[in-house]
C-alpha cells in the first residue's frame, strides 16, 4: 500500500513538473507573439509617417525576435528545471501538457512550431520524431472550430459601386486622409471593369470580401479581398502609396492570381499585418492565389519559422509521394556552395563545401553571415528567400550516386549516416529557377533581351537598396516561372560602401597593352563597373541587348551616383507589380 501511494507521489511531481516545463515554453511563445504583434501593429503608424527606414529597422528586428525567445526559454528550462538529458517519461508528458494548452489558443501550429525549436535545442536529432515534438501538427483541430471574423462583407447593390468602394477604403482608418478619393475610385472602377470580367454583373449579383487588416512593406499599403459573382470569385489586391506630402492615392489594382502571387513572391520582404489568426488568415490567402503554397504565405506574412515547419511537412509527404531521385542541380558547380535537387519539387539544397577555390577568401562563417544578412535585408524582389535547417535527415536510396560522390567529395564534415538515413548538418533550401546562363543559351531574341534587361534592373534595385552583388557573373541568377530575374549567390555581397568603384585606366605601352596581369595596382574592394562587359556578358548578342536599357551599369560614375544616394537615404522606389499596372501610367494614356 505504501509503495502504491509512493508511487502516486512520484508520479504527481513528474506530471507537475511537465506542465511547468510546457508552461514555460507556451510563456516564452507567448512573450514571442506578444512582441511580434507589437511591432506589427506599429507598421500603419510608420507608414502614415513616411518612416522609411524605420521600417528597415523594424522589419531587422522582428526576424530575430523567434530565436531570441528560443534561447530564453531554453535558458529557462535548463536553469530551473536542471535539464541534462532527455527523460523518456518526463517529456512525452510534457508534449501532452503542452497539447492541452494548446486547446484554446489563437496560434497552436506556431506555438507547436516553438515548441519544436525549443525541445532540439535541448536534445540530439535522434529524438526528432513525433513521440516527443509536432512532426505531425495536432492544430489541425482549428478546422473544426469556428471561422474567425477576419473579412467584411459589402454589398454594392446597398449604397452604390463607388460609394461601397470609399466605404472600403475609409474602414482601414488612417490618420492621413487620401488626396482625391473620389477620382482614385473612378479609375478603380474603370480598371475593374477592364481586367476583372467576371465582375461584369449587376450590382446585386456582387460581394465583396475584404480582410479587416492592410498588408504593409516597405513604401506600401496592400488591402486585400475578392469579389463574388455568379461567374465565381475574383481576387484583387488594391495598391496605396502615401505622396509624402500628407496625403495617399491608391497607385494600382491586381486582379489575377498570378499577379498577387509575384507581389508575395519568395524575392519579397515580409509584410506587417496585424492578424492574430494566422491559420484562417493564411486558408483565405491560398483561395485567392491557389499555386501559392501555405509554407510560402506563412513566411510572407512575417511567420518564417512557421513556413520552415509547413515546408518540411510539406516535402516528407512529396518524398512518400514520389519516387525520383535527389541529384546534382542543372549549372556551373560554385566555388563556394555544392547545389542538388529533386526533379520533382521545385526547390534546391545548398550546402556550404568544406574547402572553397582558392579565389575565395573566406570561411564557412562568413558564409552564413552573409545569408544572414540577406533574411534581414530588404530583398526588393531580387534576392531568393532561403531557409536554414539543422539536422536534416533524408532516406540515403534518394540520393543517386553522382551526388553521394559529390557530397564526400566536397563536404564530408556535414554528412552522417544513422541506418538507412542521410543526415545533413547544416543546409540552405531556396526556390529552383533556370540559372539564367541556360536560359539565356536557348532564349528567343526576344526572351533574350526581356532577360538580360531584368539582368540589369535586378543589379540596379539591388545597389540603390545598398546591396553589392559582388560575383555578377550571368550564372549566380536564375529566370522565375514568371520570367523575373532573381539574384541568388550571396558569399560575395556586401554594402555599398564598402565598394571602390573605379575607371579601368587605359594601357598606354605596348607592354601594358600585352601585359599578362593588371599593370596597375588593385586593393580589396575595387570594383571597375566596366569589367561586366568582359566577364559576365562577353557574348556580343548579350552585351548589345544589354546595353538597349543599362549602359549605365558598365561606368563607374554610375555606381558612385548609387553609392551616394544611399549614403545619403535616398532610395528608389521599387514596386512589387509592373509599372503597366499603376493608375499613373493609365492617367497619362488616358490624356
Amino acid at each position: 500500500m505504501l509503495f502504491i501511494t509512493f508511487t502516486k507521489y512520484l508520479r504527481l511531481i513528474m506530471n507537475n513538473l511537465a506542465l511547468s516545463i510546457a508552461k514555460t515554453i507556451i510563456n516564452g511563445f507567448d512573450r514571442h507573439i506578444h512582441l511580434f504583434i507589437e511591432i506589427t501593429q506599429s507598421a500603419q503608424q510608420r507608414f502614415q509617417k513616411c518612416q522609411w527606414a524605420e521600417i528597415q529597422q523594424a522589419a531587422k528586428a522582428r526576424t530575430t525576435f523567434y530565436e531570441q525567445r528560443v534561447k530564453e526559454s531554453f535558458d529557462t528550462i535548463q536553469q530551473d528545471f536542471f535539464i541534462e538529458s532527455l527523460d523518456d517519461h518526463l517529456w512525452l508528458q510534457v508534449k501532452k501538457e503542452y497539447v492541452d494548452l494548446l486547446a484554446e489558443h489563437k496560434q497552436p501550429e506556431l506555438a507547436e512550431t516553438f515548441y519544436n525549436s525549443v525541445f532540439c535545442r535541448l536534445f540530439e536529432r535522434k529524438y526528432y520524431h513525433n513521440d516527443y515534438i509536432f512532426v505531425e501538427s495536432t492544430a489541425q483541430r482549428l478546422d473544426d472550430r469556428p471561422t474567425p471574423a477576419i473579412y467584411t462583407s459589402y454589398k454594392p447593390a446597398e449604397k452604390g459601386l463607388n460609394q461601397t468602394i470609399c466605404d472600403i477604403m475609409n474602414a482601414h482608418k488612417s490618420s492621413v486622409p487620401f488626396v482625391d478619393l473620389d477620382a482614385d475610385v473612378e479609375v478603380l472602377i474603370r480598371a475593374f471593369r477592364r481586367k476583372a470580367h467576371k465582375t461584369r454583373f449587376k450590382l446585386e449579383d456582387l460581394q465583396f470580401d475584404i480582410l479587416n487588416f492592410t498588408f504593409y512593406r516597405n513604401k506600401g499599403a496592400y488591402l486585400i479581398g475578392r469579389v463574388l459573382s455568379p461567374a465565381g470569385e475574383t481576387p484583387f489586391i488594391v495598391c496605396v502609396l502615401n505622396n509624402e506630402k500628407g496625403g495617399l492615392y491608391i497607385d494600382a489594382l491586381l486582379s489575377k492570381s498570378e499577379d498577387m502571387a509575384v507581389v508575395f513572391g519568395f524575392a519579397r520582404a515580409y509584410f506587417f499585418v496585424d492578424c492574430q489568426h494566422p491559420y484562417a488568415l493564411v486558408n483565405f490567402l491560398q483561395s485567392l492565389m491557389p499555386h501559392k503554397t501555405k509554407a510560402d504565405l506563412y513566411s510572407a506574412i512575417g511567420f518564417h519559422k512557421q513556413g520552415k515547419t509547413q515546408f518540411y511537412r510539406d516535402f516528407l509527404n512529396h518524398l512518400d509521394s514520389s519516387n525520383d531521385k535527389l541529384e546534382l542541380a542543372a549549372g556551373i558547380k560554385g566555388m563556394v556552395m555544392s547545389v542538388f535537387t529533386l526533379p520533382s519539387y521545385p526547390y534546391v539544397f545548398k550546402i556550404i563545401k568544406d574547402k572553397f577555390s582558392p579565389s575565395k577568401n573566406m570561411t564557412r562563417a562568413d558564409v552564413k553571415g552573409k545569408y544572414h544578412l540577406v533574411k534581414l535585408h530588404d530583398r526588393v524582389g531580387r534576392m531568393a528567400d532561403t531557409m536554414e535547417y539543422s539536422e536534416v535527415a533524408f532516406p540515403k536510396d534518394r540520393f543517386n550516386e553522382e551526388l553521394l560522390e559529390e557530397l564526400h567529395k566536397v563536404a564530408p564534415s556535414l554528412i552522417r549516416y544513422e541506418d538507412d538515413l542521410l543526415i545533413i548538418k547544416h543546409l540552405y533550401i531556396e526556390r529552383r529557377m533556370v540559372p539564367l546562363n541556360l536560359y539565356l543559351a536557348k532564349a528567343s531574341d526576344e526572351e533574350l533581351e526581356e532577360a538580360l534587361y531584368g539582368y540589369g534592373k535586378a543589379i540596379k534595385q539591388l545597389i540603390s537598396a545598398d546591396i553589392f552583388p559582388g560575383d555578377m557573373l550571368l550564372k549566380n541568377f536564375g529566370v522565375t516561372r514568371h520570367g523575373r530575374v532573381i539574384f541568388y549567390d550571396y558569399d560575395e555581397i556586401t554594402y555599398m560602401n564598402e565598394v571602390n568603384f573605379r575607371v579601368k585606366p587605359v594601357a598606354v605601352t605596348e607592354e601594358q597593352i600585352y601585359a599578362a596581369e593588371p599593370w596597375y595596382s588593385v586593393d580589396p574592394g575595387d570594383m571597375f563597373p566596366e569589367e561586366l562587359a568582359t566577364f559576365a556578358l562577353a557574348n556580343p548578342k548579350y552585351l548589345k541587348a544589354f546595353k538597349i536599357h543599362h549602359e549605365d551599369l558598365l561606368t563607374a560614375s554610375y555606381w558612385k551616383q548609387c553609392q551616394k544616394n544611399v549614403a545619403d537615404g535616398i532610395y528608389e522606389d521599387v514596386y512589387p507589380y509592373p509599372d503597366k499596372f499603376r493608375f499613373c501610367e493609365m492617367r497619362k494614356k488616358n490624356k
